[in-house]
């Protein structure tokens, strides 16, 4: 088992940055991909940047490309998604997840359903 605890949510106007982080405790040593997904309210759950683990790694939405960074520190079991130049769309609820299931590629993916852990969410409101 894994737990995940998200961090760094927040209100910030657009054109802003926020740090998100992600601490895992329990069997850390068995993700192979993770990653950070959101949902907007109304909306389904959409991947927004995944890193391989034993790589490095990374993958990203195109509606992020070139804004967020997502980055891990395995020494302290934490995943980070540094997002700049924020948008009014970026408006949702961020989730952290794992999984220690591998699915024939280093391209860690964007689908949720391939994660079976997940945080419990931090919200990040964009103002105009």
């Amino acid at each position: 088992q894994v737990q995940l605890v998200e961090s760094g949510g927040g209100s910030v106007q657009a054109g802003g940055s926020l740090r998100l982080s992600c601490t895992a405790s329990g069997n850390t040593y068995s993700n192979v991909y993770k990653g950070w997904f959101r949902q907007p309210p109304g909306k389904e759950r959409e991947g927004v940047a995944t890193i391989y683990s034993a790589g490095g790694t990374t993958n990203y939405a195109d509606s992020v490309k070139g804004r967020f960074t997502i980055s891990q520190d395995k020494a302290k079991n934490t995943l980070y998604l540094q997002m700049n130049s924020l948008k009014p769309e970026d408006t949702a609820m961020y989730y952290c997840a794992a999984t220690g299931s591998h699915v024939g590629t280093w391209r860690a993916p964007l689908t949720p359903y391939v994660y079976n852990y997940w945080g419990q969410g931090t919200q990040v409101t964009v103002s105009s």
